[in-house]
């Protein structure tokens, strides 16, 4: 395999697929953050001998890096669509490194021996924006030219490989080369026919020529398809790997999409695995990070709940409690501080809440935009009704609705709700129907590849969802 094939292939972590290209970024920027601390060191003391405590920073430089490479991480900087817009990606570094700064404080309370001078720390974030940005344009020029993109090769031509032309439209398949799409037997006519490549050769021999990494199998019907099994067989036995268009576009898109599903596929394809060590290690998690934040939230939960009193003059309850439906389709009671007007269902009807309601309340609008109206569900979580990570928890009347009308909706109670999932940072805030089916999609692909890869990843990407209110 050449180097060049070897970035374009992508690197498996605890069941998430992550384009090798990144994994080789995030090592060489973790890197050059040591690097800068380094150097700002020698910026600092310049003229001492500093040279013999070098082993000993050692350990400093790698928790400097590992906290503000994390930063970056949950300010979506290694996000696909991160690099598209210069100014954009600019700021989230910029952003990502500053807000590090905070979690790295607190490192040097909980471990002294990390402690690192005002003087030297100054430096070494000025010179790590400049050192990130660098390589950020150096990697966006390379990527740009596409030698780092994974070649594709799609057979088929018809309605399912439409769906590829579909979602290559909507920028979801990003720093992708697909090379074409070949017709074959059983394919329903399309109208674009620009991007159709005819095989004169062995399927082999053209895949070797034209250096493919990925063949997606997108036909109409497989039965009259007559399908190059030889082949194939072949391309699979030279490091080729070929993946039906289920699986391709859950690996690129990251959500299952519902239009390319057949039923087998949920039950032939790996995971939907969930193990003793994997309930024990989540519940961990989850008991975790409600005693971290709840020294920070009780504060603020008070300061909320004086300005509701405040806003209200006293009139009306400061929470309120309503029903969802949490794993294997139970009811429960969820508590949120009140962001609406007192009566706003008196009429007894479910609604979703939308875009500029007139009952959301002022306060409720910056509490929504902050998720600090959610601060409750802490407690939701420590009962054990609701996880950190998880679909999110819909009223009764919703699921009822939504499962008449979309298949498979009823998957998402396999795991608990939670504060917050896959979908809620992929989409944002839902309040139709065909939302619902969009943000099923994502359910999906998390009750499908769940691991605490995973939820430490939908955690540290929730930071920049808070932060810039996305979705509220």
């Amino acid at each position: 395999m050449s180097t060049v094939r070897f970035f374009r292939h992508s690197t498996q972590l605890f069941r998430y697929h992550v384009p090798t290209e990144f994994v080789v970024l995030a090592v060489t920027e973790f890197l050059a953050l040591m690097f800068a601390l380094y150097l700002a060191l020698c910026f600092r003391y310049a003229g001492f001998d500093w040279q013999q405590h070098l082993g000993s920073f050692f350990p400093k430089a790698m928790a400097y890096a590992g906290v503000l490479q994390l930063s970056l991480l949950a300010f979506g900087v290694y996000q696909r669509q991160a690099g598209r817009f210069l100014d954009e990606l600019v700021l989230r570094i910029a952003s990502g490194l500053l807000l590090g700064l905070i979690p790295l404080g607190v490192s040097f309370y909980i471990v002294p021996g990390f402690f690192l001078g005002r003087g030297v720390l100054l430096i070494a974030v000025t010179l790590s924006f400049f050192f990130i940005t660098f390589i950020r344009l150096f990697f966006r020029n390379v990527v740009k030219e596409g030698t780092m993109w994974t070649r594709i090769l799609v057979l088929g031509a018809g309605k399912r490989a439409a769906l590829i032309r579909e979602a290559m439209a909507n920028g979801e398949l990003e720093s992708l080369n697909i090379i074409g799409f070949v017709a074959m037997d059983g394919d329903e006519k399309t109208e674009n026919q620009s991007d159709l490549l005819v095989l004169d050769k062995p399927l082999i021999q053209f895949v070797e020529e034209q250096d493919i990494d990925e063949i997606v199998l997108a036909v109409d019907d497989r039965r009259q398809a007559n399908l190059p099994a030889k082949d194939l067989l072949d391309c699979k036995m030279s490091g080729i790997e070929i993946l039906d268009l289920v699986t391709f576009c859950e690996r690129r898109t990251g959500k299952i999409r519902l239009d390319m599903l057949h039923p087998s596929w949920l039950y032939l394809s790996d995971g939907f695995k969930v193990n003793i060590f994997r309930r024990i290690a989540k519940r961990t998690l989850d008991i975790t990070m409600v005693l971290l934040l709840l020294p920070l939230a009780l504060p603020l939960m008070v300061l909320v709940t004086l300005a509701i009193i405040i806003e209200s003059r006293g009139r009306g309850p400061i929470l309120y409690s309503q029903v969802r439906v949490k794993q294997d389709n139970r009811p429960f009671k969820i508590y949120k501080f009140r962001s609406m007007v007192s009566d706003a269902e008196k009429d007894g009807v479910a609604r979703w809440a939308s875009k500029n309601d007139s009952r959301i309340t002022r306060l409720g609008s910056v509490l929504r935009k902050g998720r600090l109206d959610e601060l409750p569900q802490l407690f939701n979580v420590l009962k054990g009704d609701m996880s950190f990570i998880g679909p999110r928890p819909e009223r009764p009347e919703f699921v009822a609705r939504l499962a008449e009308k979309i298949p498979y909706y009823e998957e998402r109670h396999r795991v608990k709700p939670g504060l917050t999932g896959w979908a809620q940072i992929r989409y944002s805030y839902g309040n139709t129907e065909e939302d619902g089916l969009q943000k099923l999609q994502y359910d999906l692909y998390y009750v499908k590849n769940q691991s605490i890869f995973l939820d430490f990843l939908i955690l540290l990407q929730t930071a920049e969802v808070v932060l810039l209110a996305k979705g509220a």
